[in-house]
């Protein structure tokens, strides 16, 4: 079986135990900056298809977005064409997403969805033949919201696996890899807008307390400029998120699912800041973890009343979402059906206008 994943970083964390237990020769295709490290090893072969724009990229017209987004479906379909690929697996709702689904659309090759964001998925979803929920009651929301068909319940995020079974750094490591006995952790993720940094930098200075940042979609040079202490330090390039966030005594993200689950798995205690998605399943997941959701203007607060979220249950369900999956794969060619077509997709993108 020959099975192609087209990921970012997050989404490349739930391939990774699902891919672990496959007979299948993986073509890897990745979006984004540390994603070929993170899955390459688990690739029969592994090419790039784009990167991202990142929050502080500078604009760019609409045919000039829209003429970048088909050059990289255009290496999607270089990349596929001939390989004889059985099926193509997406997760998340970001561009990679949009671009693997166009090109099976036309390569004609089977695609199975991971959806976790629920309220904000992207709209070519509605042409997946097989999509994924973690629950049932965001599986009532899909149908009943967006029209999608052919939706399937997993009972969990299989990234959790993937945390729960990875190796984690001692912390006295990563504190001599970053020169810094006790810190906590910033994350500046897709779920905070240009204009709101140097707002929580300002509030998180207040807190007197070493701090090492990940910009993650923002430059370093755009973060740096609104610092003033010197006890915030940022750490430039690729990072092992886990480990770092394993060794810290808290953490304050700006991001969404992918940052929860590995909060959640690692019992880290956290704050997450409410950014510009109030309605989003990270938000959810949060709530249920008992990691506090604040505004920015809260943070010192939050601070006061840390509390460390109970991810037991989180871990057994991601191991059950792999399990089933695995199984919707094997049973793939009796369970696919057609997509949901136009209406779902306008229905989404309509939706969509409420996140930007």
């Amino acid at each position: 079986m020959r099975i192609a994943v087209i990921a970012e970083i997050a989404p490349a964390k739930a391939f990774i135990p699902i891919i672990k237990e496959l007979d299948a020769e993986i073509i890897g295709l990745t979006h984004g900056h540390g994603v070929k490290e993170l899955l390459g090893q688990y690739c029969t072969e592994i090419h790039s298809i784009g990167e991202s724009r990142g929050q502080t990229a500078k604009k760019r017209s609409n045919p000039k977005i829209a003429s970048l987004v088909i050059e990289d479906i255009w290496r999607v379909i270089r990349f596929l064409k001939g390989k004889d690929v059985d099926l193509l697996m997406t997760c998340g709702n970001a561009g990679d997403v949009r671009k693997g689904i166009s090109a099976s659309k036309i390569l004609r090759i089977p695609d199975l969805h991971i959806e976790q964001d629920i309220y904000n998925p992207i709209e070519m979803i509605a042409f997946s033949n097989l999509i994924t929920v973690p629950s049932e009651q965001y599986k009532n929301y899909v149908i009943e919201k967006y029209g999608l068909k052919n939706v399937h319940v997993i009972g969990g995020y299989p990234m959790a696996s993937y945390v729960n079974d990875m190796s984690i750094e001692k912390s006295n490591i990563i504190q001599e890899k970053y020169g810094i006995d006790e810190f906590a952790v910033l994350v500046f993720g897709g779920d905070v807008k240009s204009e709101d940094i140097p707002k929580i930098i300002q509030e998180v200075e207040k807190l007197d307390q070493n701090f090492l940042i990940i910009p993650f979609r923002f430059s370093t040079d755009f973060v740096k400029k609104f610092i003033s202490s010197p006890k915030l330090k940022i750490i430039d390039g690729y990072v092992e998120l886990p480990s770092l966030i394993n060794a810290s005594s808290y953490m304050i993200y700006a991001a969404g699912m992918g940052l929860t689950i590995e909060a959640g798995v690692l019992e880290v205690p956290s704050i997450k800041i409410a950014g510009f998605h109030r309605k989003h399943s990270s938000v959810d997941l949060a709530n249920e973890l008992g990691i506090q959701v604040a505004e920015i203007e809260e943070i010192s607060n939050a601070v006061n009343n840390l509390k460390v979220p109970k991810g037991d249950w989180l871990i057994k369900n991601g191991e059950e979402s792999v399990s089933n999956i695995l199984d919707l794969i094997d049973n793939y060619d009796n369970i696919k059906s057609n997509a949901s077509g136009v209406g779902s997709c306008k229905k989404i993108w309509n939706a969509r206008s409420e996140f930007r």
